[in-house]
């Protein structure tokens, strides 16, 4: 364990002094736009012993998470120091906020048929706007790697389809039994494939932030990089409707969308302390909600906000009963939409622009990526999992 380490220690003052050159040889001199998987594969094969190769990563993902020996924290302390490199990380920024390619092989399909299935997610395009529907159902809406997949598909599309000018973002109804018929928002990482090993950095931590949920606060960034021009961007408003609950992760989607209605009966929670990870963007975006006192008594206590209560007002726009929310989700998106969509989307820009600069974000990002990765790795958050949540008797 000592000369792991002092290996990684090494690597880390490598970084330090030459992640911007490294990242540069990636990206031919930023040429190329890569995703966080193909900039780390890319990294592991041009540097070897920088980090690990993706045989190496596959086989620890057959793991239990206690059992696997942390190759993931030499991504992250990778990404890491390329996201704090100025340049070199608001290019790799601006990479993640292009449509995937996946997006642009759907479009004209969707642009046809208004519809599209991606499992854990399902899209429609009704009057010109993007439902997007939450329909994890064998997991209550639980997030894992193909959940963020298929959410940044539907991102994509909605963006990109001229005929769609707001997104709403809705749980369906569920097949699980203790919830059968009640639609349910979600329910955050899932936890028992955390346990199991199956939760990725990469694919699931991290490109979640710099990739879905970016894209619903940002939209995609337009033109080519200039790391100190202005936001040109193509975004549309966002609209979530919460019936049940808006556990962890999803409590994380509501600080990016313009506009959330609340099931009366519904709460929001951030339970990542239970858990031993961070959670998101949450440290960063819920005191604007909710103040900094608040925000530290969510994160490091894991109460649960009822959303008619003075704390969940502040983050719910509206609260109604379970049978008026899609009226009242209706309302909201035609109240929305009544004075064109040019001055709606740059209202949504000023007021991003000003609480969040992207500097900010990729600063955040920088140190997410790093501790993320030490957080997944810690006996701690072993030893949670198995308190509280019993997670050593759940199977996948």
């Amino acid at each position: 364990m000592r000369l792991v380490r002092a290996e990684r220690a090494d690597r880390e003052e490598r970084l330090r002094r030459n992640a911007g050159e490294i990242y540069e040889q990636l990206t031919d001199g930023l040429a190329r736009h890569l995703r966080l998987t193909e900039l780390v594969y890319a990294a592991a094969q041009q540097f070897p012993g920088l980090v690990p190769t993706r045989l190496e990563i596959e086989a620890e993902r057959r793991l239990p998470q206690k059992e696997k020996r942390g190759l993931e924290i030499d991504q992250g302390i990778f990404l890491a120091h390329v996201l704090a490199h100025p340049r070199c990380g608001s290019h790799l920024v601006h990479a993640m906020s292009q449509p995937k390619p996946e997006a642009a092989a759907a479009l004209d399909g969707f642009r046809r048929t208004g519809e599209l299935d991606l499992g854990p997610v399902r899209l429609e395009r009704r009057d010109r706007v993007g439902h997007v529907t939450l329909q994890n159902h064998a997991f209550l809406n639980a997030e894992d790697g193909e959940w963020a997949a298929a959410l940044e598909t539907a991102i994509d599309l909605v963006l990109l389809d001229d005929a769609i000018d707001l997104g709403i973002l809705r749980g369906g109804p569920a097949t699980h039994p203790k919830y059968l018929g009640r639609r349910v928002f979600s329910a955050g990482v899932n936890l028992t494939h955390l346990y199991w090993g199956r939760i990725s950095l990469l694919d699931y931590m991290l490109d979640k932030e710099l990739g879905a949920i970016a894209k619903l606060y940002r939209g995609h960034g337009l033109g080519t990089f200039d790391p100190v021009g202005l936001e040109v961007r193509r975004e549309k408003p966002w609209i979530a409707a919460v019936e049940s609950f808006a556990i962890g992760g999803g409590c994380q989607l509501l600080l990016v969308a313009d506009h959330i209605v609340a099931e009366a009966g519904s709460f929001f929670s951030l339970p990542a302390r239970n858990e031993g990870i961070i959670p998101g963007l949450a440290n960063l975006r819920l005191p604007r909600f909710i103040g900094e006192r608040r925000t530290r008594e969510a994160i490091l206590f894991n109460p649960r906000f009822a959303a008619e209560s003075d704390v969940g007002r502040l983050i719910a726009d509206v609260v109604v009963p379970r049978e008026e929310v899609g009226e009242a989700v209706e309302r909201s998106a035609s109240e929305l939409l009544s004075a064109g969509a040019a001055s709606l989307v740059a209202n949504r820009k000023a007021l991003r622009v000003g609480a969040e600069p992207l500097d900010v974000f990729r600063r955040y990002m920088a140190s997410y990526a790093r501790e993320q990765a030490l957080c997944m790795y810690s006996a701690v958050l072993i030893d949670n999992l198995e308190r509280n949540w019993n997670a050593e008797q759940r199977r996948l």
